[in-house]
């Protein structure tokens, strides 16, 4: 499948036998640098669209998670109510790559490009700019309509005291870590995409979607564009006098000014980190570095 510097999704690659893994990977490096190189060349708007949608799935992938994990807690306890959120969430992730979307936090990967001299740097900002207020206004929308559906108010309630509680618990994160959560998760969102670029069929690049994907929601690690839906959500809910007349929480720091400096900004910062240094940067020294 030839590749179109018109396409936002890198081009698949198969990957080989052991002894022939390294050129493979090095085709995926040269893959995605091709793709970062075409994401600075989107037209504005169609790249603001296309971050819109992106925003919009992964708030998808958050509210199922939510969903299933607002009644689990009591019965399978925190480690597997947060697997059980785990096994749900990369529906978020798999709608942008195979519908075709632009991620914040997947594109820490252009980094790549620019290292290798095929992107510039202001065609990065200006990408990361664009995309980072699109997710954010796609993510907000989604729970716009969640809250204006009502949603918050099935099973007794339950949703809602959920969708507060882990608001809550985001914007009560100390900064560092935070920002350390951030790092560890876009580590594997960006090995995720990665993977996926190897895959040459539509059920391979779901499993490479899925499972580190999984990983990083089970292990309770910090996505900056999921949190644009779980803490505005939470703080629209906690406003509901049914809701907030049931929980016993502390809910001072569950403000759009917590939301934004207590958990977007340092886990924005770690994302940034864990994409543009622990994948981009590593595999470009490792594979295209001449």
């Amino acid at each position: 499948m030839p590749f179109s510097k018109d396409s936002y999704i890198p081009r698949p690659v198969s990957v080989g036998s052991d002894h022939r893994m390294s050129k493979k990977q090095r085709e995926i490096a040269e893959a995605i640098c091709e793709s970062g190189e075409a994401k600075t060349e989107l037209p504005l708007d169609k790249m603001f669209v296309l971050a819109v949608l992106a925003g919009v799935y992964i708030a998808f992938g958050s509210h199922l998670a939510t969903v299933v994990s607002q009644d689990s807690q009591p019965i399978l306890g925190t480690g597997l109510t947060s697997l059980l959120m785990g096994t749900v969430f990369p529906v978020g992730l798999i709608l942008v790559v195979l519908g075709g979307a632009e991620l914040f936090t997947g594109n820490s990967l252009m980094v790549l490009s620019c290292l290798t001299g095929k992107a510039k740097l202001t065609g990065l900002l200006r990408n990361w700019v664009v995309v980072y207020i699109g997710n954010l206004i796609g993510a907000i929308t989604l729970a716009g309509l969640i809250f204006g559906g009502g949603l918050y108010g099935i099973n007794g309630g339950s949703l809602g005291l959920r969708e507060v509680a882990i608001a809550n618990a985001k914007v009560n994160i100390p900064f560092v870590e935070a920002f350390f959560r951030g790092i560890l998760c876009n580590w594997l969102v960006c090995l995720a995409i990665w993977i996926a670029t190897s895959s040459t069929d539509t059920i391979g690049k779901i499993f490479a979607c899925f499972f580190p994907i999984m990983a990083f929601v089970t292990s309770s690690f910090e996505h900056s564009v999921a949190n644009m839906f779980f803490i505005p959500i939470g703080i629209m809910v906690k406003g509901v006098p049914a809701i907030a007349s049931n929980t016993t929480l502390d809910l001072a720091n569950l403000t759009w000014e917590g939301f934004v400096l207590r958990n977007l900004v340092p886990v924005t910062l770690g994302n940034i980190v864990g994409g543009a240094f622990f994948v981009a940067t590593l595999y470009w020294y490792t594979y295209l570095r001449k």
